[in-house]
């Protein structure tokens, strides 16, 4: 069994070294990924401080992050109408990942405005 566990995290983060980087996010201060699991997918957001403190800037940053914590805490985005009436990309609430039910980490490009995070 122990041997299937790092067989799974091997594939996952060879599939997850290709992915491309993040750094085109609209908001330099908040980088957006989409985490793609079993269930469902979701938007995160990483400030620079907390991309610092995984180590890198790219998906594949945060992927190496997760498998090496086996979880990770971050701020989960949706779409929410600014006070002007504009959409954006804001944070929504605080959420924890797990290793052994995310698949794929992917830079996530919005076309709206990103709302950074505390």
């Amino acid at each position: 069994m122990q041997s299937w566990k790092l067989a799974r995290r091997g594939v996952l983060m060879i599939a997850l070294a290709t992915v491309a980087s993040a750094t085109w996010a609209q908001d330099k201060t908040t980088t957006l990924f989409k985490i793609i699991t079993v269930k469902d997918e979701i938007v995160i957001g990483l400030n620079a401080a907390e991309l610092g403190a995984i180590g890198g800037q790219d998906a594949g940053a945060v992927a190496k992050a997760l498998a090496a914590k086996g979880e990770l805490t971050a701020w989960q985005y949706a779409v929410r109408h600014a006070a002007s009436g504009e959409l954006e990309q804001a944070p929504l609430r605080k959420v924890g990942l797990l290793a052994n039910t995310s698949l794929r980490v992917e830079p996530y490009a919005s076309p709206l405005k990103v709302v950074p995070h505390e």
